[in-house]
């Protein structure tokens, strides 16, 4: 396992290594522009190779792009939908250029369309993520992949269950060939939205219904959060690792799980003590062997 966080960009995607490097990150997650919305950043190849360079120099395992907040693939606002198509697309050109691994999303909301059509309109977004244009039938191929981010489900967001991310997955495949969806499984997400991870045999039927569901294969990438909220709560908030409902035992069995071995392990908690939940996650790993 590789431990990392969220980081900074603050000055430029190229100062985001050292600051990966200084807090005892392994791999990061960053955005790649402002999460609020905004033009996107216009990155060059100048400052792409500087920020390869930074990465190697610092052996940086894994990176990661997070997209912007405003993500909505049901949404009826076309400005927002196709801007939500748009900036997706674009953090996948952008992860191409800088050697990202993969690029995690959130999916939106079922809100003003209702469930089932809510449902068909993420699957068309997605599928027109990687055409040329909404008439062609070509498809862009992109290295990196894009991995859809499990949920809290607070109030209609989508993408809260094995099942619902599983059939994104299965539909948009249907046309979608050249390209591999992932899943990015949120440990405080999954846990709000009714998914157990506070002990051994709770994290082995978590992750044995996401292989029955999914397929491990498809996990790309863990984001490693306790939950300030209660399980099956679907509230979204994050806490710091061994301070909320998840508790430090729930992170053991998740650590000590064989099949997430190789998983890279993404920090979002608050506070600024991601060095401090590094560590944490360290130590378990440190008392396990």
């Amino acid at each position: 396992m590789n431990f990392g966080a969220h980081i900074s960009i603050e000055g430029g995607i190229g100062k985001a290594p050292k600051r990966a490097h200084t807090i005892g990150c392994e791999c990061f997650q960053m955005f790649s522009r402002s999460p609020h919305g905004g033009k996107a950043a216009d990155i060059s190849k100048e400052k792409a190779d500087e920020f390869k360079k930074e990465r190697k120099k610092y052996k940086l395992k894994g990176c990661y792009i997070h997209t912007p907040y405003y993500i909505n693939l049901a949404s009826t606002d076309n400005r927002i939908y196709y801007g939500s198509i748009s900036a997706i697309r674009k953090e996948l050109e952008v992860a191409d250029l800088i050697g990202a691994e993969a690029v995690v999303t959130h999916l939106g909301s079922a809100r003003e369309l209702g469930k089932a059509e809510a449902d068909k309109k993420l699957v068309q977004g997605l599928v027109k993520i990687f055409r040329h244009s909404p008439a062609s039938k070509k498809e862009t191929k992109f290295k990196a992949v894009l991995l859809l981010e499990i949920t809290a489900g607070a109030g209609e967001i989508m993408g809260d269950s094995f099942e619902e991310i599983s059939n994104f997955i299965k539909e948009t495949e249907k046309e979608v060939r050249k390209n591999k969806l992932g899943v990015c499984f949120d440990t405080a997400h999954a846990f709000a939205s009714g998914y157990d991870l506070r002990n051994e045999k709770a994290v082995k039927k978590t992750f044995d219904r996401f292989d029955n569901m999914i397929g491990l294969e498809r996990l790309g990438l863990i984001h490693c959060n306790d939950s300030l909220a209660d399980f099956g709560s679907h509230v979204d908030r994050h806490d710091n690792i061994g301070s909320g409902k998840i508790g430090l035992a729930g992170f053991e069995a998740i650590l000590n799980d064989a099949r997430l071995k190789n998983m890279d392990l993404i920090i979002e908690t608050p506070n600024g003590k991601e060095k401090e939940d590094i560590g944490k996650l360290r130590s378990i790993i440190k008392k396990l062997r």
